[in-house]
C-alpha cells in the first residue's frame, strides 16, 4: 500500500490494483488538485444538495453505511453532533491489505463515545491536526491516545500555497508528546505495523 497527500484532506491511497482518494480538493484552496484516474472517492463532508463528482467510473462513497468495492472494506460513521440540514460529516474505516486505515476528515470536535467504541485495532488514523476550524490539538491528542493507532498521519496542517490559516501540527505534536516524521510518502505492510509506540507522520504535497 502507497499513500501520498495532496495537502488538506486529500489523500491517494493505492492498493491491491485500485487508488483511493479522499476528499478531493478544488484549486480555490491555493493548492494543486489531484488528477488521474480513481476507483474510489471518500467524501467526509458533504453539502446538500449532493453534488454529481467529477471522477469518471469512480465510485463515491458519502454518508454513513457499510460499503465494499472490489475488495477495499469501508465503513461509515456519522458524525451526527456537526451535521446539519445543510451539511454532514462522515468518519470512515477502511480495511485493504489486512491494514485497517481511520479517516477523521473534517471533524471538528471530540467524536461521540460510541466511534470510538466501533473503531477497533486501527492501524492507521488521518486526522487534523492543525486546529480551528477543525478539532482543536488538545482534543485531537486526547483521541489518538484513546485509539491508539500505529500511525497518525497528520491532515489540514499548513503548508506552501494554502490561501487559510492552519496551524502546522507543532501544538499537535506537544499534545501527544511525539516529533513529526516528515516523509515524502508512506509504504504500508502489515507485517511492519506490529507493536512499537504510535508515531505521527507528516507527509510531503
Amino acid at each position: 500500500m502507497v499513500i501520498n497527500w495532496y495537502g488538506e484532506g486529500c489523500f491517494k491511497i493505492q492498493t491491491g490494483g485500485l487508488t483511493l482518494l479522499t476528499d478531493p480538493f478544488d484549486s480555490s484552496t491555493g493548492l494543486n488538485p489531484a488528477r488521474g484516474k480513481v476507483e474510489i472517492v471518500l467524501k467526509t463532508f458533504t453539502e446538500w444538495p449532493l453534488s454529481k463528482e467529477k471522477f469518471e467510473e469512480a465510485t463515491v462513497v458519502v454518508g454513513a453505511g457499510e460499503y465494499e468495492v472490489r475488495g477495499v472494506e469501508i465503513k461509515g460513521f456519522d458524525l451526527s453532533k456537526e451535521s446539519s440540514d445543510k451539511s454532514f460529516k462522515t468518519a470512515y474505516f477502511v480495511k485493504a491489505e489486512e491494514i485497517n486505515l481511520c479517516f477523521l476528515g473534517h471533524i471538528g470536535e471530540y467524536p461521540e463515545n460510541e466511534l470510538l467504541d466501533k473503531l477497533e485495532d486501527v492501524d492507521v488514523v488521518f486526522m487534523p491536526a492543525g486546529g480551528k476550524p477543525f478539532i482543536d490539538e488538545e482534543a485531537a491528542a486526547k483521541f489518538i491516545k484513546q485509539l491508539e493507532p500505529k500511525i497518525v498521519v497528520a491532515s489540514f496542517i499548513k503548508v506552501p500555497g494554502l490561501k487559510r490559516k492552519s496551524g502546522d501540527g507543532k501544538d499537535f505534536a506537544k499534545e501527544l508528546g511525539l516529533k513529526i516524521e516528515n516523509e515524502e510518502k508512506l509504504v504500508l505492510k502489515k507485517k511492519d505495523l506490529l507493536g512499537g509506540k504510535t508515531k505521527l507522520v507528516s507527509l510531503s504535497i
